[in-house]
C-alpha cells in the first residue's frame, strides 16, 4: 500500500511539472508570435527585447589569459 501511495504522489508531481512546462511553452510561443506580428516601427532597435533576441556573441569565445 505504501508503494502505491508513493506512486500516486510521484504521478501527481509529474503531472504538475508537465502542466507547468506546457504553460511556459505556450507563453514563449505567444511572445514570439506577438513579436513576429508587431510592426517594425513598434519596437525600437535599442529596446531590451531587440537586444536580447539579436546578440551576436554566444558565451565567452575567448581563451582565458595565461598566467
Amino acid at each position: 500500500m505504501f508503494e502505491f501511495e508513493l506512486h500516486r504522489i510521484r504521478s501527481a508531481e509529474l503531472r504538475r511539472q508537465a502542466d507547468e512546462a506546457r504553460l511556459v511553452r505556450e507563453a514563449v510561443r505567444s511572445r514570439r508570435a506577438a513579436r513576429r506580428d508587431a510592426p517594425q516601427d513598434a519596437v525600437p532597435a535599442d529596446s531590451e527585447a531587440a537586444r536580447e533576441a539579436h546578440t551576436g556573441r554566444r558565451g565567452r569565445g575567448r581563451l582565458p589569459r595565461a598566467a
